[in-house]
């Protein structure tokens, strides 16, 4: 270290003391020089010069204001110095950007910062130039793809990594450059190049959340060197800040490209694509995390043998070009689709984003079928499912009709094998129609409790058995009616029956239900049906909750509210829902119902101060129409879905980011406040959805099947409430409402509606991740932990709890280390206060009667369902027949999985090592050493509690040497969080 030059300086003395005193700056370099304040009013008059020009440099206001700045940053900064008089540089730049800030000369400190950037990629360069010219170090090489080599171009790898970091606090180049350079050799290949500061960047996720953004970025420079090169034919990179301008240029190439190779519509050419290009925003490009962009790379943008030729501006508006294909002024209805889904207020459902703007347009996500009771219907049921499955459709069939075990066959004169045998080749058929390898075909299927094969349906899933019977990969659902639930809690028999000798219970509900089946069981007691078994139907309950916990199925849902509030109710019968329970639509011989899907990002809909209900409507407004097109561009695979689409026109809108935008406005989700904020953003959602059908309608017309449905009678969800509360003889649901609801009803009744159906909340497991934003509607799963999906393992960190540790001074390695160990979860780790422990509580901490107060609040609102998840950390018979009978009162139509409480742990010793799929073995346990002095990620801000561990002894710290993930132990066979092989969690 070179000696410090001492400099007394008499202007400026130390104000603790009247003394004067030698203050000294540590240089970036570790040099050490003497303090001097003029140096501060050169760099605020440059800043100035840069923000205002050469006026500014003769002007008295500047001059003062520069004083007066320049006074006020040197007297804070020897306040700091005290007592060891010394100053880091980055420090001083720190406190003249925040006075420039605080002194409201905006425009001058984003000068300031964009020469600190500046700065620092030019040091970048020069610090990777030193480098690579270290004694002994030889030059290396690039291996391109025709097999010659080039020197390796050190310079662009800095500004690569430098332009990746940008903007983003709490994140420096220096490691990820010293990663990658460890990572390279001579001949190292060109995608060994792009990936290795990728690789660098991620390990460091853990540390600070802003590094899964600088992955993203680091990622988007792979993309963009693939995408250009395949577009324009020849070799070819681009920084960021030059697809500010290539990006005019590359759009209407790339969509020239994808013409050629068959992928897109030739009808895109035909829009201003000159207009269009000028609309998109390359910014954007840097919004992604890791996760998002990584996952749209794998299996969203288009490609040609492997060569991804989309860029995300340019794929977001060839998806909005797309859904605008049919508009009177397409350029701009496609610009305003964009500016939803490239901002992330509102995303389509993945159909929609695989094949808008396409030559195969497969914009629809969810289809419903009712399987007849005959061979030939049988078999085109299966022939249809893999159709619809064909172009990433999920499948929701309805089994019930087909004859149970035993029944009479008359053409043979011999005795049906029942429905089991059918449901074995169905679940082979989804597993064989892959959708091109985009995410595994996936079918759901129904049966209703009465049905003589229930019980072999319950146990579809399990491992043991005569596998001739099992159907290991297929989804399964319990279509419950309310008699059942109502002999259920009055501990009453239950009659299994074969629907050829009851015909008419698959199209009953309610009353007429209760009644057709107790005038059976009355055949049956006098021998008139034969056919048919009579149990106890709290046993049959209880077996249906051990299959749940032993196998995650069948799923349970509720047939009567479905039917019973359902708009459609006129036009024929809801009998089952879909893949993922959030659609409740009618099927029949003649219709395949089928749902479009797209969801509202909340978390970008809320302030501090609560829901900006006018974006809201905007973003609603604009989301609607962009549904409403699909159901006219879609193509249909099968003429009963487009029969049913076109008659009906139904749509999903429902939401995601749930959980964030209850820890932005700082509401435990175990909450009496977040049952409220349930209820009063999805009403807002409601409100808003139903209004801009209603201006549809009065754009385009009513949808067909209008007349005499619940909407044409000023029946509203939440009127249809009272519908169902006149058939239960118990039901305890909120009916409160905020809303002009009068209005709007009368509204729907002078008007009409464009969609029979226009609200389900979907699990957005994908699009989720696309956002950056909580799934659905569900409570987090953990803080800290490693997501798997069909792109690889992800270390996932909650930014928001990182954050506020920050604020705290509390984020170090210790809290790293524990987070760790405690898999996510903060509850016992002691230094943490207890207002954050209840807003970041994870889904196993939460009692999922919660998750139900909140989803029936959400109910009261919708017209269709809600894919909503139960999560139970040490689950009891008791438990779960409490809870399953309470989402039974409080109104729901349909649940979804039960989650168990180790799915997915984080390896206690570290999370570096997180890319792609590991193979790795965790170490055995050693002995933990004294908890380490704190080592603070980020500069702490009020003083922290000390850093020590609250652990058990013998833990594998921070530091040990394993670099893996470990699969925990599922509880029973439930479905795993996260797991690549589920359809759910795609």
């Amino acid at each position: 270290m070179s000696e410090a030059v001492e400099l007394e300086r008499p202007a400026v003395s130390d104000p603790s003391s009247n003394s004067q005193t030698i203050y000294q700056v540590i240089r970036r370099n570790g040099s050490v020089t003497a303090f001097d304040a003029t140096k501060i009013k050169t760099a605020l008059t440059k800043a100035f010069l840069a923000a205002e020009g050469e006026t500014a440099s003769g002007s008295h206001r500047v001059h003062d204001i520069v004083d007066g700045l320049a006074d006020q940053v040197t007297t804070t900064l020897l306040k700091r110095a005290a007592p060891s008089h010394t100053l880091q540089i980055e420090d001083i730049q720190d406190q003249v950007e925040l006075a420039l800030m605080r002194s409201e000369h905006h425009k001058v400190a984003r000068a300031y910062v964009l020469y600190r950037e500046d700065r620092a990629r030019e040091r970048a360069k020069l610090d990777a130039r030193k480098k690579s010219k270290k004694a002994g170090q030889p030059d290396l090489h690039v291996t391109l793809p025709d097999g010659s080599k080039r020197l390796l171009d050190i310079d662009r790898l800095a500004t690569v990594i430098a332009e990746a970091c940008g903007d983003l606090d709490g994140v420096s180049t220096a490691p990820i450059m010293e990663e990658t350079r460890k990572n390279l050799y001579d001949g190292v290949t060109t995608g060994e190049l792009a990936l290795a500061p990728i690789m660098a960047a991620r390990t460091l996720v853990e540390r600070e959340p802003n590094y899964a953004f600088v992955s993203a970025r680091l990622l988007l420079d792979k993309l963009r060197t693939e995408a250009l090169s395949f577009v324009f034919d020849q070799p070819e990179q681009a920084t960021q800040a030059e697809m500010g301008v290539r990006y005019a240029t590359y759009f209407p190439a790339a969509i020239t490209a994808g013409i050629k190779a068959g992928l897109i519509d030739p009808e895109l050419s035909k829009f201003d694509l000159k207009k269009i290009a000028a609309a998109i925003k390359p910014e954007r490009d840097l919004n992604f995390q890791y996760l998002g962009l990584q996952t749209l790379y794998d299996r969203y943008f288009l490609h040609v043998k492997g060569s991804r030729f989309e860029l995300p501006q340019a794929f977001f508006m060839r998806v909005a070009m797309g859904l605008a294909i049919r508009e009177i002024d397409r350029e701009a209805k496609a610009i305003e689709f964009y500016d939803q889904l490239s901002t992330f207020v509102f995303m389509a459902s993945t159909p929609t984003l695989f094949n808008a703007g396409t030559c195969r347009p497969q914009l629809s996500s969810c289809f419903l079928t009712t399987v007849p009771d005959d061979l030939d219907g049988i078999f085109k049921s299966v022939k249809d499912n893999a159709l619809l499955a064909k172009y990433s459709g999920g499948l929701g069939n309805d089994w019930t009709p087909v004859r149970g075990l035993g029944a009479h066959i008359k053409g043979t004169n011999g005795q049906s094998q029942g429905v089991v045998p059918f449901l074995k080749v169905a679940n082979d058929t989804a597993i064989a129609v892959n959708q091109g390898g985009k995410r595994k075909g996936a079918v759901c299927a129904y049966l209703e409790t009465w049905h003589i094969d229930i019980e072999e349906f319950l146990d579809l899933r399990k491992n043991t058995g005569d596998d001739r019977r099992r159907t290991h990969d297929m989804n399964t659902a319990n279509w419950v009616p309310d008699l059942f639930m109502e002999r259920v809690m009055a501990d009453a028999p239950w009659t299994l029956f074969s629907p050829d000798d009851t015909p008419d219970l698959h199209d009953l509900y309610g009353a007429k239900f209760k009644t057709a089946y107790e005038a059976y069981e009355a055949k049956a007691n006098s021998g008139q049906i034969t056919n048919f078994k009579t149990v106890r139907a709290v046993d049959l309950w209880r077996r249906m909750l051990t299959m749940l916990f032993e196998t995650g199925h069948p799923w349970i849902t509720f047939k009567d509210p479905c039917n019973i509030r359902s708009p459609q109710q006129h036009r024929g019968v809801v009998h089952s829902s879909n893949l993922c329970t959030e659609i409740t639509l009618n099927t029949s011989a003649d219709e395949v119902a089928v749902c479009n899907l797209g969801s509202i990002n909340l978390l970008a809909h809320v302030t501090e101060n609560g829901i900006d209900h006018d974006k809201l409507a905007k973003t609603v407004k604009t989301a609607m129409r962009m549904l409403d097109n699909v159901i006219d561009i879609n193509f249909y695979t099968i003429p009963e879905a487009r029969y049913s689409n076109m008659r009906h026109r139904p749509v999903g809108l429902g939401l995601m980011g749930f959980q964030d935008a209850l820890q932005k406005l700082k509401i435990a989700y175990a909450s009496s406040e977040a049952v409220a904020f349930a209820d009063e953003s999805m009403e807002a959602i409601s409100f808003h959805a139903i209004s801009a059908s209603v201006d549809l309608a009065a754009e385009r017309g009513r949808y067909e099947s209008f007349d005499g449905s619940l909407w044409s009678k000023g029946t509203l969800p939440i009127d249809s409430l009272e519908l169902l509360a006149k058939v239960r003889t118990e039901f305890d649901v909120d009916r409160s409402q905020r809303l002009d609801w009068d209005g709007l009803r009368e509204r729907v009744q002078t008007t009409g509606m464009r969609n029979s159906n226009t609200m389900a909340i979907a699990p957005t497991a994908t699009i989720s991740n696309i956002c950056g934003v909580s799934q659905s509607i569900e409570p987090a799963y953990r803080n800290l932990f490693v997501k798997s999906n069909m792109s690889g393992d992800f270390t996932v960190v909650n930014a928001a709890l990182v954050r506020d540790l920050k604020e705290r001074g509390l984020w170090d390695e210790v809290m790293i280390s524990d987070l760790k160990y405690y898999d996510g979860s903060i509850g016992q780790i002691d230094r943490i206060p207890d207002d954050l422990k209840a807003l970041y509580a994870t889904a196993f901490e939460l009692d999922s009667s919660w998750l139900i107060e909140a989803a029936s609040r959400r109910q009261k609102w919708l017209d269709q369902a809600q894919s909503l998840n139960l999560y139970i950390a040490n689950p009891s018979g008791k438990k779960l027949d409490d809870l399953y009978r309470l989402a039974w009162l409080r109104g729901l139509k349909t649940t979804y999985y039960l989650r168990s409480s180790a799915a997915t742990h984080v390896e206690k010793s570290t999370l570096k090592g997180t890319d792609g799929r590991l193979n790795a073995v965790v170490n055995a346990p050693q002995a933990a050493s004294p908890a380490p002095s704190p080592s603070p990620v980020t500069a702490p801000a009020p003083t922290p509690a000390p850093a020590v561990s609250n652990r058990p002894s013998g833990v594998i710290d921070a530091g040990a040497a394993s670099d893996a993930i470990t699969g925990g132990d599922v509880w029973g066979k439930a479905c795993s969080l996260d797991d690549p092989d589920c359809e759910a969690c795609q």
